[in-house]
C-alpha cells in the first residue's frame, strides 16, 4: 500500500519531480520529464509497480521530517531502539543528466538499514535488464529508450527482479546512493559527487529564495508555496504543470482521476500575480512567454491546456495494469479535456497579457497582434455553450463564469489599448463588453436565490462565480455580489470549506462526491477581503493552512469527513491561491487603508 497523499514530500530538479513517502519510499517519479512515463509508479499500485525504499530494518519508534530551510532538500529522521538515522533526499539542479541523491546519515547509535530498488519503466509495466556497467562502478537498468544507473559504495544483489542491499550506519557515517537517468542509446552518464551536489543544491535554492520580496505575516507559508511552484516549473520552457502526478482521486475510491502533468491556461493570471507580487519577474516572464508560444496559431484552435513544451495532442488512455491509488480506477494518462471548448481561457489569456503590461514585463512585439486575433475570434463564439472551468464532460452549457471571462477578455483588451496606446476596434469591443455584461446579469442571476448561478437557467451554484468581484465584473459592494457570497456560504460549504460543485446536484455524472476544493476556499477569502470582511477571510485562510501536511504541501482537495487530502499532489493552483490570498490579507489587514493586491481592473 502507498502512503496517504499528505504523507508524501516533494523533491525535484525543475524538469521533473518525485514523491517521497514518510516511510522512506520514493513511490512516484516520471523520468526524465514531468510528462514522461513513470519509472516508480507504486503510488498508483504496489511496490511491484516501482519504488525505491530506504528504511531501518528494525521497528521504527518515531518518524519526523523537514525541509532544510528554504530548499527542496528533504530530511526524514527515523528513531529506532538501536539509534537514529537521517535520510536526506534531493534532486540537484539539472546538469548533463537527472539525478536522485539519497544520503543515509547516522545520527545516534548504530542502525541496520535495508534498501530495495524496484525500477519499472512504462508506468510500472516494463521490467528492465539489469547489469553492472563495464568498470563495475554502477548498476545499469535498461529498457527500450530508458536507462538508469545506480551508484553506491554499498554491496547490492538481485532478488526477485529487484535490487536489494543491507548495511549499517553508525553515528557520523554518511552512505550515499545516486540514481541517474540517461537515454539508453547514449553513453552512461558520468557520476556526480554527492557531497558537492548537496552543496550546489543548497546554494541554488538559497539564491532563488533570496529574490523573494514578500515579507509579510505568512512568509514561511508563502515561501514554501513559491518553492513548490518553482519545483513544478519545467525550466527549459517556463511551463508550469498543475501537479506532478496523475490519477490521484478527487474522491477516495472514486473514478474522477485525471492526469494533471500539463499546463492549464485557466491558471495563467493567478500564476502571474503570485510570481510578480513576490518578486519573481523572471519566472513570470518565462510563464508569459510559454503562454505566447503555446497559443500561437489560429485562435479557433486554442486549447485549455498544453504540454510542458507546448504540445497540443494530449491523448487520453488508461493504464489498466495499475490498480489505482487505494483502488481508485481508472488510472488515466493524457487528458481528453484538452479538446473541449472552454471560453474562460480566452479571458485568462488576455488578462494575463494585460497584467504583464501593468507590471512592466517586457512582452514580445507580436503579443498585441495575437490578442487582437483572439478577440476577433471570441467575438464570434462568446455566446456558445461550453464545458466550463471544471471541464464537465457531456453537453455544453452557458456557464456564468465562462461568460464573465469573455467579458474580461474584452475589458482587458480595451484597457490595454487605452493605457498603452495600441490600435484596436474599441467601439466594437466596448459594444461586446456591454452586451456580455447585460447577458450575464439578465440570464445568470437568479432573483429568487439573490445570487448568480452556475449556468443560465440553473438553480444551482458553482464556486467559480466567486471570481466576479475579483475580476471587476461588479463591485464587491453590489447587492448581487453580496447575495452571491451569502448563497455560497449557505449552500456550497462543508465543514467550513468551499465545494466547487453544488451539493444539491443529483445526477450521476455531476454528483459532488469529491472533497472540498482548497483553491475555491481561498477565492472566497479573497472575495471577503474585497468586501471588507477581514475576519472571515482570515478564518478561511487559516482553515486551509491547517490542513497542509507537516511540510506545508497541499493537494487539490480536502475530504473533511475522512480528514485527508485528495486529488493530485502537490497542486499548483492551491499553492498559487495561498500565495495570492496571503498577499491580499497582508495588504488589507486592519487598520491599513491599502487595497488588496487583486487583478488590475
Amino acid at each position: 500500500m502507498s502512503c496517504r497523499i499528505e504523507d508524501y514530500g516533494l523533491i525535484g530538479d525543475c524538469e521533473t519531480a518525485a514523491l517521497v513517502g514518510r516511510d522512506g519510499s520514493i513511490d512516484w517519479l516520471c523520468w526524465p520529464a514531468f510528462d514522461s512515463d513513470a519509472c516508480f509508479a507504486g503510488l498508483l499500485g504496489t511496490h511491484k509497480h516501482g519504488r525505491w525504499l530506504i528504511t531501518p530494518v528494525g521497528d521504527i519508534t518515531g518518524t519526523s521530517r523537514r525541509y532544510w530551510g528554504d530548499t527542496l532538500i528533504l530530511e526524514t529522521r527515523f528513531e529506532t531502539s538501536e539509534g537514529a538515522v537521517e535520510l536526506v533526499d534531493f534532486m540537484p539542479p539539472r546538469g548533463h543528466a537527472s539525478d536522485v541523491v539519497r544520503l543515509v546519515r547516522g545520527a545516534r547509535g548504530r542502525v541496520k538499514m535495508r534498501m530495495q530498488l524496484v525500477i519499472r519503466f512504462g508506468f510500472g509495466s516494463d521490467i528492465p535488464w539489469v547489469k553492472k556497467n563495464e568498470d563495475g562502478s554502477g548498476l545499469l537498468a535498461i529498457c527500450g529508450q530508458d536507462m538508469a544507473v545506480l551508484r553506491t559504495p554499498v554491496a547490492t544483489r538481485g532478488e526477485d527482479l529487484t535490487t536489494v542491499a543491507e548495511f549499517e550506519v553508525g553515528e557520523g557515517d554518511i552512505v550515499p546512493f545516486v540514481l541517474t537517468y540517461g537515454p539508453s542509446h547514449l553513453p552512461v552518464p558520468v557520476p556526480i559527487d554527492p557531497a558537492q551536489a548537496l552543496q550546489d543544491t543548497e546554494a541554488f535554492w538559497a539564491d532563488w529564495c533570496s529574490q523573494c520580496t514578500y515579507d509579510g505575516e505568512h512568509r514561511d507559508l508563502v515561501m514554501r508555496s513559491l518553492i513548490t511552484l518553482k519545483a513544478l516549473t519545467y525550466a527549459p520552457t517556463g511551463g508550469i504543470v498543475a501537479a506532478p502526478t496523475t490519477s490521484l482521486p478527487e474522491k477516495l475510491g472514486g473514478a474522477r482521476n485525471w492526469d494533471y502533468r500539463f499546463c492549464w491556461l485557466r491558471d495563467a493570471t493567478f500564476t502571474l500575480l503570485a510570481l510578480m507580487n513576490s518578486g519573481y519577474t523572471g519566472e513570470a516572464s518565462a510563464w508569459h512567454n510559454w503562454l505566447l508560444r503555446a497559443v500561437a496559431g489560429s485562435p479557433a484552435n486554442m486549447q485549455i491546456m498544453y504540454g510542458i513544451k507546448g504540445q497540443r495532442r494530449l491523448l487520453e488512455w488508461e493504464a489498466d495494469w495499475l490498480p489505482g491509488y487505494e483502488g481508485a480506477l481508472p488510472v488515466r494518462v493524457g487528458n481528453a479535456a484538452h479538446a473541449q471548448l472552454q471560453l474562460d481561457v480566452y479571458g485568462e489569456l488576455i488578462d494575463a497579457f494585460h497584467q504583464s503590461r501593468v507590471a512592466k514585463l517586457e512582452l514580445d512585439e507580436g503579443s498585441w497582434a495575437l490578442e487582437c486575433a483572439v478577440l476577433g475570434h471570441l467575438a464570434e463564439v462568446w455566446d456558445r455553450p461550453d464545458h466550463g472551468i471544471w471541464e464537465r464532460r457531456g453537453d455544453g452549457r452557458h456557464y456564468v463564469s465562462s461568460k464573465v471571462m469573455t467579458w474580461l477578455a474584452f475589458d482587458r483588451g480595451i484597457k490595454s489599448a487605452e493605457q498603452f496606446g495600441f490600435k484596436a476596434p474599441l467601439e466594437t469591443w466596448r459594444g461586446l463588453r456591454n452586451a456580455i455584461h447585460r447577458d450575464v446579469c439578465e440570464k445568470g442571476f437568479d432573483r429568487e436565490l439573490n445570487s448568480f448561478v452556475e449556468s443560465y437557467g440553473s438553480k444551482l451554484l458553482d464556486a467559480s462565480i466567486l471570481m466576479l468581484p475579483s475580476v471587476g465584473f461588479l463591485p464587491p459592494t453590489d447587492p448581487r455580489v453580496r447575495g452571491t457570497l451569502d448563497a455560497i456560504e449557505r449552500y456550497m460549504m462543508r465543514d467550513g470549506f468551499v465545494l466547487r460543485h453544488d451539493p444539491r446536484e443529483v445526477s450521476a455524472e455531476t454528483q459532488p462526491i469529491e472533497g472540498a476544493f482548497l483553491a475555491c476556499t481561498l477565492w472566497l477569502a479573497d472575495a471577503f477581503v474585497l468586501a471588507d470582511e477581514f475576519d472571515k477571510a482570515q478564518t478561511l485562510f487559516d482553515r486551509v493552512v491547517a490542513v497542509a501536511n507537516d511540510l506545508g504541501l497541499l493537494a487539490e482537495e480536502f475530504d473533511s469527513v475522512a480528514g485527508r487530502q485528495t486529488g493530485n499532489f502537490p497542486q499548483a493552483l492551491t499553492h498559487i491561491a495561498l500565495i495570492n490570498t496571503a498577499h491580499n490579507l497582508d495588504e488589507a489587514k486592519p487598520p491599513t487603508d491599502k487595497p488588496a493586491m487583486q487583478r488590475s481592473k
